[in-house]
């Protein structure tokens, strides 16, 4: 996000924190598509034929760096045959404090996420 020049800290705080978590959401969408395709052993190739889009752009979007729409998501949920399960919950008292003090090391991870299991994916959505 963009911090203006005007931003008062806390403003900068809000925005660093929003960031982490859009990173974080990336991640934890893109390990769940890896794990998904690699279970119905679905190739890249395959979702961007399902897609009508190029392999680069499958390839866009699984490499976690860009902020996936709504329209991405529901093309790549199609085109999986899948539904996303969504779940908005309270935070727990302290991951409101570590939230406000250090990034979460989930939200740094970046690139391949392919060796994450299924168990793994569910705990870093059920722990926060």
């Amino acid at each position: 996000m963009g911090f203006g020049t005007g931003a008062s800290p806390d403003q900068r705080a809000i925005e660093t924190q929003i960031d982490d978590e859009m990173l974080a959401l990336v991640t934890q969408l893109t390990n769940e598509i890896n794990w998904y395709m690699r279970e119905r052993g679905l190739t890249r190739a395959d979702l961007a034929a399902r897609m009508g889009v190029s392999p680069g752009r499958v390839s866009q979007i699984l490499g976690g760096g860009e902020n996936l729409t709504l329209r991405t998501l529901a093309a790549l949920s199609t085109a999986l045959e899948a539904r996303f399960d969504l779940e908005l919950s309270a935070l727990k008292p302290d991951d409101i404090s570590a939230s406000r003090s250090t990034p979460r090391p989930e939200a740094a991870q970046t690139g391949n996420h392919h060796g994450f299991s299924r168990a793994r994916h569910r705990e870093t959505r059920l722990s926060r």
